[in-house]
């Protein structure tokens, strides 16, 4: 099943499941992540309360999700993006034995085809990172690695935008990954089981048209399951968390000479099965020349 969060100009946020080139509305539940919320057999009856069909090109998409919890995040687990983060620091690439997580505030969530309001003030170099994120369906705590994708309820695409020389500053990532709009999410929510096998998804950005990232989610380091494994140990995870996978090579920092983004830029974050993910660029101050 595909799910959305949409609004009409004559009424709010309402959960909808997609049908065809129709949504239905799940009639009674306030959001997506109230239907989480919602013991297996209590969602099962709501899916069966679907209001009468809205036309997708009548609606404004939001960012399926709105959690009350940070958005877990991994870095580094894709190989080659590991490699172009050490190349350009001068290091020595060293892989990870674990993964190394960080996280966004939800107040940086927005939606499908939202202006990523920016600030040329707080940063002068905002890069894109296109990713895969799972959304937990079911409470859990020191999950095996081979029972983790049984607690996973769906995908949906992420885009980690960072500002770089916040991120940079110190050696915690936070302040540069947390900005308000940096989390663009969507466009649909999936179900695991529509999905499939998570390490078989292609991944791609583009930038004003132009691939600027694409992979395939076998090349993680680390894949979903065992993301979640490690995550859950010792910290309990509930339904509608969410976890960003890591991105692919071809981020704006590591590129020759480096890329960041400008007022008026479009990205686009694609992953196989579920959909589109476009964010447009709006900075709200000019950044300097040598950008």
């Amino acid at each position: 099943m595909r799910f959305v969060l949409f609004k009409t100009k004559s009424s709010g946020p309402r959960p909808a499941v997609v049908d065809g080139d129709t949504l239905r509305p799940l009639e009674g539940i306030a959001s997506l992540d109230a239907l989480l919320a919602l013991e297996p057999a209590a969602r099962k009856a709501a899916y069966r309360r679907l209001g009468e069909p809205v036309r997708s090109t009548d609606v404004q998409l939001l960012a399926p999700l709105k959690p009350c919890k940070n958005v877990f995040c991994v870095g580094r687990n894709y190989l080659a993006h590991a490699e172009e983060g050490a190349r350009v620091r001068g290091e020595e690439l060293k892989l990870p034995p674990v993964p190394t997580f960080f996280t966004k505030a939800p107040t940086a969530i927005t939606g499908p085809d939202a202006i990523l309001h920016l600030d040329g003030t707080v940063s002068q170099k905002y890069d894109w990172e296109a990713e895969l994120a799972a959304v937990i369906g079911t409470r859990c705590k020191n999950v095996r690695a081979e029972d983790a994708l049984g607690m996973v309820f769906g995908y949906t695409a992420l885009n980690d935008v960072s500002a770089r020389d916040l991120q940079n500053a110190t050696t915690q990532w936070f302040k540069g990954k947390t900005l308000d709009d940096t989390c663009p999410l969507g466009p649909q929510l999936v179900t695991a089981d529509e999905v499939g096998d998570p390490q078989q998804l292609e991944v791609t950005l583009r930038l004003n048209g132009e691939v600027k990232q694409h992979a395939s989610t076998s090349s993680m380091i680390f894949s979903v399951a065992r993301i979640i494994a490690y995550l859950s140990q010792g910290l309990t995870l509930e339904p509608g968390d969410i976890i960003a996978t890591g991105t692919p090579e071809g981020v704006g920092f590591a590129r020759t000479p480096p890329e960041f983004l400008k007022d008026g830029d479009v990205m686009e974050v694609e992953i196989t099965k579920l959909g589109i993910l476009r964010s447009p660029v709006a900075i709200a101050a000019p950044v300097g020349a040598g950008r």
